[in-house]
């Protein structure tokens, strides 16, 4: 039994900042990654960024050098923070896991970005 918990959504003007945080729990064992993708009405669901066991990031073009990932392994934790927001990113951000063998999603957290 794992659950993601996530939050930090909002409704913020363009230009703004808002932190997304994700925390796993239960049956955890070795995390592989920790990320989240977004989805608005009508598209399919996309990678936002990924932070993996190594350390290593992934980043999608059109966040990069805006929004940065984070973890707290210790924590089963991920954070993503997200500047320059623009209303492009609007959409709802699920937190993503994988562990060994399996994949996890997190129940969603709604980002608006509009003056």
């Amino acid at each position: 039994q794992v659950q993601l918990v996530e939050s930090g959504g909002g409704l913020v003007q363009p230009g703004g900042s808002l932190r997304l945080s994700c925390a796993a729990s239960g049956s955890i064992s070795t995390i592989y990654g920790m990320g989240w993708y977004r989805q608005a009405p009508g598209n399919q669901r996309e990678l936002v960024a990924l932070i993996m066991r190594t350390g290593v990031t992934n980043y999608a073009d059109s966040v990069r050098g805006r929004f940065t990932i984070s973890r707290d392994n210790a924590m089963n934790t991920a954070y993503l923070q997200m500047n320059g927001l623009k209303p492009e990113d609007t959409a709802a951000y699920f937190c993503y896991l994988r562990l060994f063998g399996q994949d996890y999603w997190g129940q969603g957290t709604q980002v608006t970005v509009s003056s």
